[in-house]
């Protein structure tokens, strides 16, 4: 399945696309198209990262555990994997527009029915259903942009949400701090279901991108023999456990960090996501750079080496310095490097799954999840800070080797 030497232009079969003929008609549709797909995968980020600030309250207001808080940040990543898994093969069947309708539509509803939530269990159920709903949009912005291009132009599109949707991650953070400051934690549930309402009133203005013509035929169902053999293409699956090991490192800083900073180092909830938000502009700053790499793989391998630095630095700095400022030098580092891997394994794995583009959509975003919703509670486990290490350390050593099995694939993209 994967394609090498790859042009920088549409194919016949991507020129079928509505939306791909509106944006060669209207290049204004083009920064529509782009900005909307930065707000539908934003939407992905925010149900984890607005309210990591409000965590240590909410472990006093349910009067539970660090680990069981957590629990709340894995479940939200069990639904995004369980959504993709579902929802790629049916937008595959019937299109991605009607899964963006009632995928945001559960995600309303499930973050408004949270907010009323008697016990910590009762909130940790709802995150399911908020991960599920989360997850249409979220797989969407990966999807979409394979039906309308491959190879460079797939690349450049996909780094430059990547690069805008770092405000997502970046302003996440700040804006669940002040909200969970002002109007305590469920104010941030309440701003998460306005955010998806505002996705939902302009959906009419985003054209389908895949045509009927190039819809999986049959039953639904049939639709999910797409996943075998996706899972049997080696150069798709190295891309897709690559993206997952960085991703599941990037869920471990999320769920570590608020202990870290501000029961540790006694950051308010407002300054934790103001350094957080400031952090994730190193995310996008990678996404960005990686265009520059040729071939474009090469960055990833690159951006594992830098990464493997970084986490060993902060694994001595965690373990004999207590230093917020060495622990920020570091974490600059990470997710500096983990922006390069991200952008690259993204485009790499969509341009080879883009004859499926559901399906492996699905299969990027599932990976990740596991990662996270794996180590999301491990790092609250005894000693945060030795936790943390052991979490940063392992997966570290599992991007390393995909980056190695990357390296050792023939480039997609030459140019």
């Amino acid at each position: 399945m994967t394609q090498n030497n790859i042009s920088d232009t549409p194919t016949a079969s991507a020129s079928l696309s509505p939306m791909s003929e509106k944006i060669k008609a209207d290049p204004r549709y083009y920064w529509f198209l782009v900005i909307y797909l930065v707000g539908l995968s934003a939407l992905g980020s925010f149900v984890n990262d607005m309210y990591t600030p409000s965590l240590p309250a909410m472990c006093r207001f349910f009067h539970c555990s660090v680990p069981t808080v957590q629990m709340g940040l894995t479940m939200g990543m069990i639904g995004l994997a369980l959504g993709q898994f579902l929802l790629g093969p049916i937008s595959d069947r019937y299109g991605r527009r009607p899964v963006l309708i009632c995928s945001t539509l559960l995600f309303i509803f499930a973050a408004t029915v949270s907010i009323f939530s008697p016990t910590i269990h009762f909130f940790v159920a709802c995150r399911l259903f908020q991960g599920i709903g989360a997850s249409g949009g979220y797989f969407l912005a990966r999807t979409i942009p394979a039906d309308v291009y491959q190879g460079r132009g797939l690349a450049k599109l996909m780094a430059l949400i990547g690069a805008i949707n770092g405000i997502a991650p970046a302003s996440a953070p700040v804006i669940g701090g002040v909200t969970a400051d002002a109007f305590g934690w469920k104010g941030i549930f309440v701003v998460l279901a306005a955010f998806a309402v505002l996705l939902l009133a302009f959906s009419p203005m985003m054209k389908e991108s895949l045509a009927p013509s190039r819809r999986s035929s049959g039953s639904w169902l049939h639709s999910f023999g797409g996943y075998v053999s996706l899972l049997k293409d080696r150069a798709f699956m190295t891309h897709v456990c690559f993206k997952g090991t960085s991703l599941g490192l990037l869920f471990a800083y999320i769920s570590a960090s608020p202990f870290i900073l501000q029961t540790h180092y006694g950051l308010s909830q407002t300054y934790y996501g103001l350094v957080i938000g400031f952090n994730a502009l190193f995310v996008a700053t990678g996404s960005m750079i990686a265009l520059r790499f040729h071939p474009l793989k090469k960055a990833a391998f690159i951006g594992s080496l830098i990464l493997g630095g970084g986490i060993l630095g902060q694994a001595v700095a965690l373990y004999t310095i207590n230093s917020i400022w060495v622990f920020e030098g570091f974490m600059i580092v990470i997710l500096f490097a983990l922006g390069l891997i991200f952008s690259t394994t993204n485009t790499l794995a969509m341009n080879e799954g883009r004859s499926q583009a559901g399906e492996a959509s699905s299969v990027l975003g599932i990976s990740g999840y596991v990662f996270g919703a794996i180590v999301s509670p491990l790092v609250g486990i005894g000693d945060v800070f030795h936790s943390t290490v052991v979490v940063f350390v392992s997966l570290t050593i599992l991007v390393i080797i995909c980056s190695f099995g990357s390296k050792a694939i023939a480039p997609d993209l030459n140019k």
